[in-house]
């Protein structure tokens, strides 16, 4: 079972990615999100996993956009606890250290921490467990990075702060994707659903479309917009659903439909509830 990823071995991605399958499996590490979707489309891996929020800085929506344009659907997720580290060449001390690579998501987690130590400078890069990588390769005294303790495990790095994330409620939600022909981890009994739309020029369009969710009973768990390109002033609104029946989540969305313009299923799966509960230490 292949497994596209965004990131280096060692990534955030990976331990997601593992958590969910709970096996072994053959990653393939992809530089960005478009490459990860693209290598979905293409044939080159099985599944996917992408992700798409974060519970300190939001949503990453650029990777909304990347549902729509490539053949892909979603079929699961995880949530992961994020403990951000600081990582360095073993023998190293955070005095040492003059500049720290990491991703932007990831140094802004951490923005607390450095803010007490404000002789270190701070570059972003592609990836985390990346950064990592590179110091570990070329053995580059008085750098750092911020990234996981499996990342640390993998590149022989120390992990000289531990936890440095600002909020210690700091998850991030991954998507888990298929080809959109590939049924072979498709849930009988999903709960849970990600949909996408956009509303015509009409006043009340979007109070409309809220007011049959809640008579159907269906819970509006998430809902983010993003501009057509384009289309002035015109959004594709994109909706996580969480519903107890089925049956009336379907009635909900053909009523829903004539309400809406090109109404499109992202994904109908279960709710990731078992990785909320804190037992993913790495």
């Amino acid at each position: 079972m292949k497994i596209a990823i965004q990131g280096t071995i060692g990534s955030f991605h990976e331990i997601a990615t593992r958590n969910y399958f709970h096996e072994d499996v053959e990653l393939l590490p992809c530089e960005t999100f478009e490459e990860l979707t693209e290598s979905l489309a293409e044939h080159k891996a099985e599944y996917g996993c992408l992700a798409i929020e974060n519970s300190l800085v939001g949503s990453i929506l650029r990777n909304y956009t990347l549902l729509l344009k490539n053949p892909v659907k979603v079929i699961g997720e995880e949530y992961l606890r994020i403990r951000q580290n600081l990582l360095a060449l073993p023998g190293q001390a955070i005095a040492d250290i003059r500049e720290v690579h990491s991703h932007p998501m990831a140094i802004e987690q951490c923005k607390e921490f450095f803010k007490k130590h404000p002789h270190i400078k701070l570059i972003n890069s592609i990836d985390t467990a990346l950064s990592a990588k590179e110091i570990a390769e070329d053995r580059i005294e008085g750098r750092g990075a911020i990234g996981s303790a499996l990342a640390a495990e993998i590149y022989g790095l120390e992990n000289i702060a531990a936890s440095i994330e600002t909020n210690k409620e700091n998850y991030t939600r991954f998507l888990i994707l298929s080809h959109q022909n590939n049924g072979k981890l498709q849930h009988e009994n999903p709960d849970k659903a990600s949909i996408c739309f956009s509303l015509p020029h009409q006043t009340g369009s979007l109070s409309k479309i809220l007011s049959v969710i809640a008579f159907y009973d269906i819970n509006l768990s998430k809902i983010e917009s993003s501009p057509i390109m384009g289309e002035l002033w015109r959004y594709t609104f994109y909706v996580d659903v969480m519903f107890d029946s089925y049956e009336r989540y379907r009635q909900c969305l053909t009523a829903i439909e004539p309400l809406t313009v090109d109404l499109e299923i992202l994904g109908e799966y279960k709710f990731g509830a078992s990785s909320m509960e804190g037992l993913h230490k790495l």
